[in-house]
């Protein structure tokens, strides 16, 4: 019979977070990135391609102030 193991997600915080938890938090995963709400840990979880974080960091990026 073959299993399949699910890789565990280690889930990182941005160092610009600072102490006020109001933050996402990301964990890379093998062909995915999950992102979840610092906030609600058990809440769902956005799984994106590599393809869709680059995306979504640039815009991100470009509409920085």
């Amino acid at each position: 019979m073959n299993s399949l193991v699910q890789p565990v997600a280690v889930w990182q915080r941005s160092s610009y977070s600072g102490t006020t938890g109001n933050c996402v938090e990301v964990a890379p995963l093998p062909r995915l990135v999950t992102v979840r709400d610092s906030k609600n840990p058990d809440g769902p979880v956005l799984r994106l391609t590599p393809q869709q974080w680059r995306h979504l960091v640039a815009g991100i990026k470009g509409h920085h102030s």
